[in-house]
């Protein structure tokens, strides 16, 4: 399937595989990378900026688009700042903040009027972050090795599943998280662990994840490997100050870290953070928004959103830990969250019984094929919250919520081109995009997340 922002072109005018390239940049796609055109045939450009003219060597070549990555700025665009870190996970900080948010929010219409061909609607401006780094509550390690042998442990270099880049001090972790890291990395060095290499299947180390409540202070950390032994007594001494440390062994050869068997070493297997009043357990493996600041943000615009008066039954879809449903709660009748993690239904009732509400009802379920069971059990929906992963809602879901029929939807989305169609398929079926605000979860990042408001017409 062609890009859509590709143009056609025959074969001559498309470069080879290897190739390089000298290229200006003229503006952003979305996911972040440099559009440039070559006699017409589009170029994206990973690691370059609006205005830049840089080398660049072709990754991917297809019919009517070409994915390339820079080797070099040869002349910077004016927009250029000088890089804060040295890290592969934050590309966009060669942009000014300033610019950054209105990339975003240009992004975001841009979705809504190319894939949806929606404009009658108000498109709020973006919320900036409350902080431009040091903001993430929880972040994925990758463990590898350096030309001498000595174990690293950091984040791929773009492109390479091969070539860990490592950090001495991750500028998106907090202080405490920083030390975390370094406090198991250096015990994986003097056991002499040595990283999993894919394509031998010799070694151990896959992924270290750090996890931090910003509120609470706790660090739980999981250290995932292959299946092999550990000295367990030797490392659970080097949990010392953590909250919880916990070991996951995995087999196959694709890199996840989740699944696999989750042992606990040392302290507790989940940790508590406070978001808007309200204290959340989260197991290890659950999902929470990753900057606890601007969660807060996200989700009181959703609650402003559902526009609650207080006799509603609300329905809180791909509910997790049962964030958005709690926080609905006090404002509504009666909360019903479905969610596939049992962990995290388990996290769900266990947070409804912590903050004393006793109006939230929270199941495990796929929402593809446990929806019209809610419906018949609960009732239809004043309103629905929905939040779904990075792919959205299936076509076979956005029927399944039209078939519920709620009179406003609020949909919290990870990327506006999955919103887009969903929403079109909303709007097809006789609902109205009111509003809709993009914030800026993910500073110095191309990722976008956003609110919007669907009425019933």
């Amino acid at each position: 399937m062609a890009h859509p922002m590709a143009a056609t072109s025959t074969n001559a005018d498309r470069p080879a595989r290897g190739a390089e390239l000298e290229l200006t940049v003229d503006s952003l796609a979305y996911g972040g990378a440099g559009v440039a055109r070559l006699d017409g045939y589009v170029v994206f450009v990973h690691g370059a900026i609006p205005g830049d003219r840089v080398r660049a060597v072709v990754d991917k070549r297809k019919r009517s688009y070409a994915e390339a990555r820079a080797l070099e700025v040869l002349e910077p665009s004016a927009e250029r700042i000088a890089p804060l870190a040295a890290h592969p996970g934050a590309p966009w900080q060669v942009l000014p903040y300033e610019r950054q948010l209105e990339a975003k929010q240009s992004q975001v219409q841009e979705a809504l009027r190319r894939i949806a061909r929606l404009d009658s609607y108000e498109l709020e401006p973006i919320v900036p972050a409350s902080e431009q780094w040091r903001y993430r509550n929880k972040l994925e390690y990758s463990f590898g090795a350096d030309r001498e042998g000595r174990l690293t442990c950091g984040f791929h270099a773009p492109g390479r599943w091969d070539q860990i880049v490592e950090l001495d001090d991750c500028m998106l972790a907090s202080t405490p998280g920083n030390a975390a890291r370094e406090q198991i990395v250096r015990w994986c060095r003097e056991q002499r662990l040595a990283a999993y290499d894919r394509r031998t299947g010799e070694g151990l180390l896959r992924n270290l994840v750090v996890r931090e409540g910003r509120r609470t202070g706790q660090l739980l950390v999981r250290l995932v490997t292959s299946t092999g032994q550990l000295e367990r007594a030797s490392l659970a001494a080097a949990a010392e100050g953590l909250h919880g440390l916990l070991w996951t062994r995995l087999d196959g050869v694709a890199e996840s870290t989740q699944g696999g068997e989750t042992e606990l070493i040392a302290g507790a297997d989940r940790l508590d953070e406070e978001l808007a009043g309200m204290r959340f357990r989260i197991s290890a493996e659950a999902f929470f928004q990753t900057n606890t600041e601007m969660a807060e943000r996200l989700y009181g615009l959703a609650i402003e959103y559902a526009e609650p008066h207080g006799s509603e039954r609300a329905y809180d879809l791909y509910c997790g830990i049962g964030t958005i449903g709690l926080l609905l709660a006090p404002r509504v009748a009666e909360v019903w969250g479905l969610e596939l993690v049992p962990e995290a239904i388990s996290d769900a009732i266990a947070n409804a019984r912590a903050n004393e509400i006793d109006n939230a009802h929270f199941f495990a379920g796929d929402v593809r094929l446990a929806l019209r069971e809610l419906t018949g059990r609960a009732g239809r929906p004043d309103l629905l919250v929905v939040d779904p992963p990075r792919a959205g809602l299936s076509q076979k879901v956005v029927r399944r919520l039209i078939e519920a029929a709620p009179r406003r939807i609020v949909y919290v989305s990870c990327n506006p081109t999955t919103l887009a169609p969903n929403a079109a398929q909303l709007v097809e079926a006789g609902y109205r995009l009111r509003r809709l605000r993009p914030v800026d979860m993910f500073p110095q990042t191309p990722h976008i997340e956003c609110v919007a408001l669907l009425e019933r017409r």
